[in-house]
C-alpha cells in the first residue's frame, strides 16, 4: 500500500510518499531534506519502520531549518496517520512499543494512534549538545512536534542510557525507536479489524452553525 500527501504553505512545499511494498533498495536516495543530518534521521525512522519514504522539499527564499523539520513532521506524521487507519480496516493494532540501541545509546518510544496529539520527550538529565551535524537539537525536536501534531497521536520517547553531548547516537537511538515503534502499530492482527487503538473508537463530531 501507497500514500501520498502534499502539504503547501507560504513558506514550504513538502511532498511525503509511504511504501509498505517490498524494501526499496533505492529508497535512501528518495529522502530530500537540505539537511544531511536530518535525512540520516529519517532514514533510521524508514529502516526500522520497514517503510520506503520519500520526501521532497521546496521553500521559498527564505532557508530555515525550523520550517524544513516541523513542516516535514508535520507532513510525515500526517501520512503515517493515513496509513495507518487504512490499515485498521486490516486489523492493525494502532499502537506501538519499542527499545532500540546503537552502541551506548538507548532510547525507548511509546506510540499510540488515538487522535490525541501530545508529545513527551525525556533526556533524563543527559547532557543533549546544541547541535549535532550542522543541525541544531531544537530543530529535530520541531520535527517529533510536528510529527504529533499530522499524526494526531500520543508519543513517549525516553532516552534512557547515552553519552553525554553525545548527539549523533542520541538522536540516531531515540529516531530508530521511534521508527520502531510505528512498525508495530502497523503490524496486522485479523481479529482487531476495524477497531481502534483506543477503547473510544473513531471518533465524530457534529457541527451546526445559526444565525
Amino acid at each position: 500500500m501507497k500514500v501520498k500527501v502534499e502539504r503547501q504553505t507560504l513558506e514550504s512545499k513538502i511532498i511525503v510518499i509511504l511504501d509498505d511494498g517490498p524494501r526499496d533498495p533505492e529508497s535512501k536516495k528518495n529522502i530530500n531534506t537540505p539537511l544531511a543530518f536530518f535525512n540520516h534521521m529519517i532514514e533510521q525512522i524508514a529502516w526500522r519502520s520497514e517503510l520506503n519514504i520519500g520526501i521532497n522539499v521546496e521553500l521559498d527564499h527564505f532557508f530555515l531549518n525550523h520550517v524544513i523539520c516541523e513542516d516535514v513532521g508535520i507532513t510525515l506524521g500526517r501520512a503515517c496517520k493515513e496509513l495507518l487507519e487504512k490499515k485498521l480496516v486490516q486489523g492493525a493494532r494502532g499502537f506501538g512499543f519499542a527499545l532500540a540501541t546503537i552502541d551506548e545509546a538507548l532510547a525507548q518510544a511509546v506510540l499510540s494512534f488515538e487522535n490525541r496529539t501530545f508529545l513527551d520527550l525525556n533526556f533524563h538529565d543527559i547532557s543533549i549538545p546544541q547541535t549535532t551535524e550542522g543541525i541544531h537539537s531544537e530543530d529535530l525536536v520541531s520535527f517529533l512536534e510536528g510529527f504529533v501534531q499530522g499524526a494526531q497521536c500520543t508519543l513517549h520517547i525516553d532516552l534512557m542510557k547515552a553519552r553525554p553531548n553525545h548527539g549523533h547516537h542520541q538522536w540516531e537511538s531515540i529516531f530508530r525507536a521511534a521508527g520502531q515503534a510505528f512498525r508495530e502499530a502497523l503490524e496486522v492482527r485479523p481479529w482487531r479489524s476495524n477497531m481502534s487503538a483506543g477503547v473510544a473508537g473513531k471518533i465524530g463530531f457534529k457541527v451546526e452553525f445559526a444565525e
